[in-house]
């Protein structure tokens, strides 16, 4: 399993919906790439932790930054207090 750690601040899709997602450290996004486990599309399954939540989930590839995406659902910042602005700490674990 690959495992990383890293802090970034939760922001709001400005599109319909109210998204909210977490923009993957450039550093972070780049070892994620490099290992090359990206699905048709750039989609990845991972697992996120953020505080004492744990869920399944998919990054995606932002072809602005070149960066990925973590989609931070509604029940995750429920359970965990967190809105927009806000920067937690994420674990994003990738079974091999």
């Amino acid at each position: 399993m690959l495992r990383y750690e890293m802090q970034a601040e939760i922001w709001v899709y400005p599109g319909k919906g109210g998204w909210h997602f977490i923009t993957l450290p450039t550093d972070v996004a780049a070892r994620i790439k490099a290992a090359g486990l990206a699905r048709p599309w750039g989609s990845l399954g991972v697992t996120a932790v953020i505080g004492k939540t744990r869920w399944s989930t998919s990054l995606f590839p932002d072809k602005a930054s070149e960066r990925l995406l973590l989609p931070v659902k509604a029940l995750v910042r429920q359970r965990e207090g967190l809105k927009a602005g806000d920067v937690p700490a994420v674990i994003i674990e990738i079974e091999l």
